[in-house]
């Protein structure tokens, strides 16, 4: 008879399979650390981390305003000087007022919705390859730095739309039931812009160079926006294809949908809306299922 000591792998028990394994890690709660869950847990997941989510967004907005003099206040003079700058140039000098009657409330809705729309996609864009240090020491959905930047963008905008409240009643702006819809617009503007902050930030993640073209494409964005002009004015002339494209490309009827909360000579439109909604939609969802489906390469060489 032959005897087994401790060192003999006769003595051993049999090896687990690879499915094994897996079963027992997933009997226990085990996961795979540095994969990608399946979108359910993930969205699950990010959701029990919410108050990270929070935590990490007013923490990057307190640090872009700490080291300067005047602090929270370039929240509400930054957007004030460039509103007056512009209506130096375009609404003086080269008169892109078109029909609109009040240009004022028109140029300052325009341009403090677009100051958080382009704050959104170039943050948004470095969020992965920015935070390389963290994604390698701690283990949460990555998708939560994006979703961060976006916040902090709005947290640190947030007073000039209370400003652009101001202008509008000074320009003789009357409160309306539709007023209501202020902030809900915001709302759909802050989906929008972090659904291109999450595209961005997967563009950017898959190709370093990528970022260098995102001051050109926010340059781009905001020569055909119509924020210091009226889309529909300027595009009567064109065929109707052109005039269509211009007026429902993401931006600009974003921006509209914002002016007609608070101009009445801009009506709430229901089409405005469901376009605007559907554009939201459609870019936060892809931009997710991006961030999502490339959560394992994240901090990786």
């Amino acid at each position: 008879m032959t005897s087994t000591g401790p060192g003999d792998p006769a003595g051993l028990p049999p090896a687990l399979t690879s499915e094994q394994a897996a079963e027992l890690a997933r009997a226990h709660g085990l996961e795979r650390v540095g994969g990608r869950p399946p979108l359910g847990t993930y969205i699950k997941d990010l959701w029990e981390r919410r108050g990270f989510l929070v935590t990490l967004a007013q923490g990057d907005f307190i640090a872009g305003t700490q080291n300067n003099v005047l602090g929270l206040l370039w929240s509400v003079l930054n957007p004030l000087l460039l509103g007056v700058a512009y209506l130096l140039i375009f609404g003086l000098l080269l008169g892109t007022r078109g029909n609109v009657e009040d240009f004022i409330t028109f140029l300052t809705t325009g341009l403090f919705t677009f100051i958080y729309i382009s704050g959104g996609l170039n943050y948004g864009a470095r969020a992965m390859t920015g935070n390389i240090s963290m994604i390698r020491s701690l283990q949460f959905p990555r998708v939560l730095l994006p979703l961060s930047t976006s916040m902090s963008q709005f947290f640190a905008t947030l007073p000039a739309f209370g400003i652009l409240v101001v202008i509008a009643l000074v320009r003789g702006q009357t409160p309306t039931w539709e007023w209501l819809l202020f902030p809900v617009s915001l709302v759909v503007v802050g989906v929008m812009t972090t659904g291109l902050g999450l595209i961005a930030a997967r563009v950017v993640h898959e190709v370093r160079d990528a970022s260098n073209l995102i001051p050109l494409l926010t340059r781009m964005m905001r020569y055909v926006s119509g924020i210091f002009f009226p889309v529909a004015h300027y595009a009567a002339g064109a065929p109707e294809w052109v005039a269509v494209i211009l007026e429902y490309q993401p931006l600009a009827v974003t921006l509209t949908l914002v002016r007609e909360t608070l101009m009445g000579e801009l009506p709430v439109q229901p089409v405005t809306w469901l376009v605007s909604c559907g554009w939201a939609i459609l870019l936060f969802v892809v931009g997710f299922v991006l961030v999502w489906r490339a959560e394992a390469t994240y901090g990786r060489s």
